[in-house]
């Protein structure tokens, strides 16, 4: 799996824990001595949107406090500002997800001012050292000032002095402290007037739902934000956790299936893609959705009947569907569709193929999306932020958090009161944020190939708990959970980044006056 074992989660999103759980942290990472801030200043200059644009990064520590004014954590971050911003130029902050993964994804592969280059058609690995960096024109640096955040025990973000990790290493603890560091650099930048985005991948468009809310509704941290970009959608682990008797799953992952077999020649010669889709939504959320309802009082002549639309949108036989008793899941999935070829598919990005040993295995052993682009971003990113930026850290820059991930509570309340696990749900936060900050607009940005957060679980969430859906715009893209590897994808989801910010991005088709 290349220098990073563990992209599949931390890429922002291997949902690994599909179920909150009530345990508490056992880090095995010391807080580290409280010393002053570090901080790396340098001045540069670059092409975006056309216009050329002078700034200044910024890498370096910020020290949260506790009640007696002593530091007790250390948030790293890279800000890119405008030379000379005034107190009303925009401001967007950026996160990936995991939990337990660094910024690094969207700074190097969407964002920042340089990106790295992958191959765009999923065909080949990044293999080794060197890698193509280039400079990135479609960074929206023109628009709006950038700050990707590290969250606690990612990058280079530790606990110091008395501080514990299991404080930060949870849902509150997570939206409690990125909300006071976002608040500390407002203020320090003097920019409470300037609009202010936040755009997160995967556990990071959890993460940026709760920041929205608690900003919005905390009397402490009331500060009120212009719109939400949501990439890779996973508000609701009910609709992106495939496993048994999680009912919902079976819906939401059939029609980024469908999609899977038709970009793979297997099903829908001569059918369009849109088409395809439109044929497996309307299967997975009717007839298919019925019939897993009905459950063993089907007949046989109709589970027989649903297990044929099924192979004819998929691929599989429905010999196999009808031994799965109509209910697959997404890594045996992966594993069988292409079976006959001696290959597995990619969850991350289902274009992705590799070639395992073990061919007759229930599911696959590896993501060949994860394998074959972690190496080249991780090189990348660290060549750029001591090639270009001037950072020089001793300590080692924390890819992605194994043990972050892994003591993660996922409750949403307070540790002893009562309170029964579930599957993570904050689209009604989102829905409450919406109501009470009437500018708040949100963008979900859908990768076709994902097996990681599917797009009918996107849609499904979006059409019902409630959320303002015409403040909602949704987009899709022919790639993966990280749609931006894939060139032609890439180059649409910037020009949809620009339209967003600047309230030009059209609003969700699905809505009806």
């Amino acid at each position: 799996m290349k220098s990073l074992a563990i992209l599949g989660f931390a890429a922002s999103a291997a949902l690994t824990s599909a179920f909150a759980d009530d345990h508490a942290a056992e880090s095995e990472v010391a807080a580290l001595p409280v010393a002053p801030p570090v901080s790396f200043t340098s001045e540069h200059r670059g092409r975006f949107g056309g216009e050329t644009v002078s700034y200044i990064a910024k890498a370096g520590e910020t020290h949260l406090k506790n009640e007696a004014g002593d530091a007790v954590a250390s948030f790293f971050s890279f800000s890119y500002v405008k030379k000379d911003a005034g107190p009303d130029r925009p401001v967007t902050f950026v996160f990936n997800g995991g939990p337990g993964s660094a910024s690094v994804w969207l700074h190097m592969g969407m964002l920042g001012p340089q990106r790295v280059v992958v191959a765009s058609d999923a065909d080949e690995d990044d293999g080794a050292a060197p890698y193509e960096m280039v400079a990135n024109p479609e960074s929206p640096l023109d628009l709006t000032d950038l700050v990707f955040i590290d969250p606690i025990g990612t990058g280079w973000s530790r606990t110091v002095g008395e501080g514990d990790p299991k404080d930060y290493w949870s849902q509150s603890g997570d939206t409690e402290s990125i909300s006071e560091f976002m608040r500390q650099w407002i203020r320090e930048q003097g920019r409470w007037n300037a609009p202010k985005y936040i755009v997160g991948e995967s556990f990071g468009t959890m993460r940026a739902v709760q920041i929205a809310h608690h900003l919005t509704t905390s009397s402490q941290h009331n500060m009120a934000l212009n719109g939400l970009a949501l990439i890779s959608n996973a508000l609701d682990y009910e609709g992106s956790t495939s496993v048994h008797d999680n009912f919902y799953s079976y819906v939401t992952y059939l029609p980024t299936m469908a999609a899977t077999s038709h970009y793979h020649g297997v099903v829908g010669e001569g059918e369009s893609l849109e088409d395809w889709m439109d044929e497996a939504r309307a299967f997975a959320g009717g007839a298919y959705a019925t019939a897993l309802l009905r459950g063993q009082m089907l007949s046989a002549s109709e589970r027989r009947e649903v297990a044929e639309t099924f192979s004819d949108l998929t691929g599989l036989s429905t010999d196999y569907i009808l031994r799965s008793d109509l209910r697959v899941l997404k890594d045996r999935y992966r594993k069988e569709i292409l079976r006959d070829k001696g290959v597995a598919i990619g969850s991350l990005d289902s274009r992705y193929m590799v070639d395992e040993a073990d061919d007759v295995a229930e599911r696959p052993s590896v993501d060949p999306a994860s394998a074959s682009i972690g190496a080249a971003y991780a090189s990348s990113f660290m060549a750029h932020i001591t090639g270009e930026l001037d950072v020089e850290m001793e300590r080692p820059y924390n890819f992605s958090s194994s043990d972050a991930s892994r003591n993660w509570i996922y409750r949403p309340n307070a540790e002893g009161s009562w309170w029964e696990p579930s599957y993570v749900n904050v689209a009604r936060k989102l829905s409450d944020a919406m109501r009470v900050n009437k500018d708040l607009d949100v963008w979900v940005a859908n990768g076709i190939y994902d097996l990681v957060t599917p797009f009918f679980d996107a849609e499904m969430t979006f059409a019902r708990h409630g959320i303002p859906a015409k403040r909602v715009s949704m987009t899709y893209y022919e790639a993966g959970h990280m749609m931006y590897v894939h060139e032609p994808a890439r180059e649409a989801l910037m020009k949809d980044m620009r339209a967003f910010l600047e309230g030009e991005l059209p609003k969700w088709e699905a809505v009806q006056d």
